[in-house]
């Protein structure tokens, strides 16, 4: 279904299992647990079906940021940080959505980080899974140079320097097979709707400026930090920088060995755990 978010904005968004259950003679409220997905210029489909696995604990929102996937296009000036923030603010308001858990991958951990500084007494909860509080340039070229040698580094370098379809192409054909350390499914790619124009003005643009780590200081709530320790594109030193800008009575660190981007990629049942127990 499409929501209006506010005036000629509407967002796809899913919703997976009721937010009250029986349990005996009442009913008890199951915490909503609120998906930003990647990219940008991704959409919702890379949680599915991994996620089901927690509908018995919470009430699972899926939806595709503004502009992107199944959403309503909007113009370039919307694609910012700020508006995706914001967003999940309006999109909780027009639910009746109250304390979400919000759990941010890769760039959906940017928008959650910003989300986090902006709005700090908004949500219940919130997981940040690997993703970085800047662009690191330096750092990305080095763990794919480890993982793709020479060539790599030159495509990651190429790319996130000069965000475009040719150099695009080049580091999908080069780079992205090594953001897992497990084959992914190949069907997954299909049931996307990708907006590579999103990708090429966000990661052109204010991605290559960005630090988002001194919104972290005011945090008001619990935050989960993911990272795999194979990750080369939001490196583990991301993970445990963005942990040491949290204020320590909130933050629990979780490092993944031998996992890459999206722990519950590479190893689903440490991550489901980590997940379970936090939510």
């Amino acid at each position: 279904m499409r929501i209006e978010i506010e005036p000629g904005v509407r967002l796809f968004v899913d919703i997976e299992g009721p937010e009250w259950v029986p349990d005996g003679a009442s009913l008890r409220q199951k915490p909503t647990l609120i998906l930003v997905h990647g990219g940008p210029g991704f959409d919702h489909t890379g949680f599915k079906p991994f996620f089901s696995q927690l509908a018995d604990l919470a009430q699972i929102v899926y939806f595709d940021q503004r502009g992107h996937g199944r959403s309503d296009p909007r113009p370039p000036q919307e694609w910012l940080l700020d508006t995706f923030a914001d967003d999940i603010v309006r999109l909780c308001a027009k639910l009746g959505i109250e304390k979400p858990i919000v759990l941010g991958q890769s760039f959906g951990g940017f928008v959650a980080q910003r989300y986090l500084a902006r709005h700090p007494q908004h949500p219940a909860k919130v997981i940040l899974s690997s993703t970085s509080h800047h662009l690191g340039l330096e750092r990305k070229v080095a763990w794919f140079s480890r993982f793709g040698g020479p060539e790599a580094a030159e495509s990651a370098r190429a790319f996130w320097t000069q965000p475009n379809a040719e150099t695009w192409a080049v580091y999908e054909r080069l780079c992205r097979p090594h953001y897992n350390t497990t084959r992914q499914p190949a069907e997954g790619a299909g049931r996307m709707v990708f907006r590579p124009e999103i990708l090429f003005t966000s990661a052109s643009g204010e991605q290559q400026t960005m630090n988002l780590r001194p919104g972290l200081k005011n945090v008001q709530c619990p935050v989960l930090v993911m990272a795999g320790e194979q990750d080369p594109v939001t490196p583990i030193e991301d993970g445990e920088e963005i942990a040491a800008a949290l204020p320590a009575q909130w933050v629990r660190f979780e490092r993944f060995p031998g996992v890459g981007h999206g722990p519950w990629r590479d190893d689903p049942e440490a991550a489901l755990r980590v997940l379970r127990t936090f939510i």
